[in-house]
């Protein structure tokens, strides 16, 4: 099963994607992940990347298309994949099209995790996390048992990310509404998108998720 999770910073998707991962088997694409992870291996369309790169441009679409195809060969046939930050645009969209029948696979469900603003910038600007350990928490849903320690390593030590700040929020929702705009028209007529509720409880989500993935 291949699907495009869609979500912006901060509605779960991280979360989810992780939960299919370990619970399906499936693995996840995230081009940014794979961008960098082919620098440092040296692969061939690394190497390409990394000209491009060390010139100041963008890369191409055509080298993100030959990344995921790499990957999709990789991980084989049995595996779904999770497509995490692409596509973007319609040509995106079309490339992709094309990566999956050059393969034999073609795309089942596109997932959007739906959220509200203002209740998305309240769950960002609570989180904190463990400095030792990662373990996270938040100001409201998620304090530790001890007020100060961590429940996880013991550690009393805690950080937040510099950019979970209601500002940076907002500036993320409106990215993302613009670079998911082109797509979701794509997919809807097709019928394959899906529209959850991505500010209920975690297991609520990922209930809702595996749902559509098992209709």
């Amino acid at each position: 099963m291949n699907i495009i999770l869609l979500g912006p910073p901060g509605a779960g998707k991280g979360t989810q994607a992780a939960r299919l991962v370990e619970e399906r088997g499936m693995v996840q694409l995230s081009t940014g992940d794979m961008l960098r992870a082919a620098v440092k291996a040296g692969t061939p369309v690394g190497l390409k990347a990394k000209a491009v790169m060390d010139a100041g441009q963008l890369v191409s679409d055509a080298i993100v298309s030959d990344l995921i195809g790499d990957k999709l060969d990789e991980i084989g046939a049995d595996a779904g994949a999770i497509f995490d930050g692409y596509p973007r645009t319609a040509a995106q969209a079309e490339s992709l099209d094309a990566i999956l029948k050059a393969r034999g696979r073609s795309l089942d469900h596109v997932i959007e995790l739906d959220v509200d603003e203002n209740a998305l910038v309240e769950r960002v600007t609570g989180r904190f996390t463990c400095a030792a350990c990662g373990e996270g928490y938040h100001d409201r849903f998620k304090q530790p048992k001890a007020e100060g320690v961590c429940d996880v390593c013991g550690g009393a030590e805690f950080k937040r990310r510099p950019d979970d700040n209601a500002e940076t929020v907002r500036t993320r929702m409106a990215e993302y509404r613009a670079k998911t705009a082109p797509i979701l028209p794509i997919y809807d007529a097709r019928g394959l998108v899906k529209r959850i509720d991505g500010m209920a409880d975690m297991n609520d989500v990922a209930a809702s998720i595996s749902a559509i993935l098992d209709a």
